[in-house]
């Protein structure tokens, strides 16, 4: 199997990257490449640079409360620029309540905080698998 590409982006004002950097390690260390977009990108140049960077996985970190605008906005950039085969996923500060509408909009796996650091590769590497078979 070829190696993961991931990229990991921080949208908005938000300027908490700790747990994202930590991400970013623990996904390489699992044998994935990551491109780390940085902080305070808009959604546009996270997906301008996943279409550059030809990644598998799109990932944003929301630690803001916007991760129901973010989110959407993300699906439907992704879609726009024919990168709708991508995998979505979001993780930081989301309630329990708003992962089902996250899903239902095209966001393939949510992490809110306090998964466990060891399950976001393994739940990485089965949706890529997944993404193959089709």
């Amino acid at each position: 199997m070829k190696q993961i590409r991931v990229l990991l982006g921080k949208a908005g004002l938000d300027g908490h990257d700790r747990g994202i950097l930590i991400l970013a390690k623990a996904l390489r260390d699992a044998g994935m490449e990551v491109v780390y977009t940085g902080l305070h990108q808009s959604v546009e140049s996270i997906v301008r640079m996943a279409l550059h960077e030809q990644v598998d996985v799109v990932g944003l970190s929301i630690l803001s409360g916007a991760h129901l605008a973010l989110a959407k906005q993300l699906v439907e950039t992704l879609k726009e620029n024919g990168l709708g085969d991508r995998i979505a996923i979001v993780g930081g500060t989301i309630p329990p309540d708003d992962i089902p509408t996250l899903r239902s909009m095209g966001i393939h796996q949510v992490f809110p905080v306090g998964t466990p650091l060891s399950q976001i590769p393994n739940d990485i590497r089965a949706l890529v698998e997944k993404q193959s078979e089709r």
